[in-house]
């Protein structure tokens, strides 16, 4: 059993010592490497991940060839070498004890491709979430839902684990943004790959600033979704 986190970076130079000293206190309970893919920062981060990698080779960096979540995403899978890979966002809104809750869920059962956490169930805990923000987000997660008929209700937060085999058969990655956290596991349902829903944490940053943009990433959202359902409206044509 072995995990690559993946985190994408732009500008986070403020955050970036806090998540990796916190996320260095997983070496001791499972084995994992973490890839940062930096977009395009101009602050600093890249050179102090750089400072990072050379006191532990638990850490690596490299830098997305295309602007864009989507594309660092996409390189990070590539550049990943365990058999599961976790997308962790720089941030820490999500709770690194889930991180090993993952693990442990592919570890008692090696046919899931994927476990997609929900902050929404009844053993979550979700903490600093701005209303406007959370009613949009459970308005856009419920129509998805509704749409592709999922038992799943949080398909927009990026933080979930897949079998790294299962995502290279996904690629490539159409979606440029955020809209890439719902590709991945919209594709995972819509072709009917093997997951498990588990329950986990989410708390609003405390350092820095979203980059998510609601008006900026509506039109992109939309994209995908479309892009997601006409593909399942040919796989079903092709099962006939």
């Amino acid at each position: 059993m072995s995990l690559s986190i993946i985190i994408p970076v732009h500008n986070e130079i403020k955050q970036l010592k806090v998540t990796i000293k916190k996320l260095l206190t997983l070496k001791k309970k499972i084995n994992f490497e973490i890839i940062f893919i930096d977009d395009f920062s101009f602050d600093g981060s890249y050179e102090m991940i750089k400072k990072f990698q050379k006191k532990t080779n638990l850490i690596k960096v490299f830098k997305n060839p295309k602007k864009g979540l989507g594309s660092a995403i996409e390189t990070g899978i590539k550049k990943s070498k365990k058999i599961y890979t976790c997308i962790f966002m720089c941030d820490l809104s999500d709770d690194i004890n889930d991180i090993i809750k993952y693990y442990n869920t592919v570890k008692k059962n090696k046919k899931l491709d994927a476990v997609l956490g929900t902050r929404f169930s009844k053993d979550s805990k979700v903490t600093n979430y701005p209303f406007l923000k959370l009613f949009l987000n459970r308005l856009a997660n419920n129509i998805i839902k509704l749409i592709f008929f999922s038992d799943y209700n949080d398909f927009t937060n990026a933080f979930k684990i897949y079998k790294k085999k299962t995502l290279i058969k996904l690629l490539p990655i159409v979606s440029e943004n955020f809209n890439v956290f719902i590709e991945i596991p919209l594709k995972i349902v819509t072709r009917n790959y093997f997951y498990k829903i588990i329950s986990i944490n989410w708390s609003g940053r405390k350092i820095g600033v979203s980059k998510f943009k609601i008006k900026e990433m509506s039109s992109m959202y939309l994209f995908t979704l479309f892009y997601c359902l006409f593909e399942k409206i040919l796989l079903n044509k092709k099962r006939r």
